[in-house]
């Protein structure tokens, strides 16, 4: 049995990310709003322009989480197969989210030097010493 990722573009330029195993018949129940309930509902008509198959229903969710996390730049890229600019978004976000690096230890917090641990007690001097 085979996965499937999609995605949808609402009529109001939205895009919808799902992941289920009868792709035909799951487009076919957006597409006619059989689902109330279901975000594209009011948002039709809607277009498939992405999907992926895979072999396991975890893998598909997995990815489906991923593409739900990224930014509107980033799934055009994909749609388009613009794997380079998929890519460079990726790096971009990454050092978006990377917190700043300390060049010195915070007071009152345990360092490892050289495999050993070292306490710095509030408002005690950092010394070359006390990191040897």
């Amino acid at each position: 049995m085979a996965f499937w990722v999609y995605i949808l573009r609402c009529a109001d330029g939205r895009y919808y990310t799902g992941h289920t195993d009868d792709l035909e018949k799951r487009i076919g129940e957006h597409t006619t709003g059989i689902i109330v309930s279901c975000y594209t509902f009011k948002r039709r008509p809607i277009e498939l322009v992405f999907s992926q198959e895979f072999t396991t229903r975890e893998e598909a969710l997995a990815s489906e989480q991923q593409i739900k996390g990224w930014s509107r730049k980033k799934k055009e890229a994909m749609i388009r197969g613009d794997w380079a600019e998929v890519s460079r978004l990726a790096k971009s976000t990454k050092a978006a989210q990377k917190p700043p690096v300390r060049s010195e230890p915070v007071e009152g917090r345990e360092i490892s030097v050289h495999g050993s641990t070292v306490r710095q007690p509030h408002g005690s001097p950092r010394t070359k010493k006390a990191l040897i």
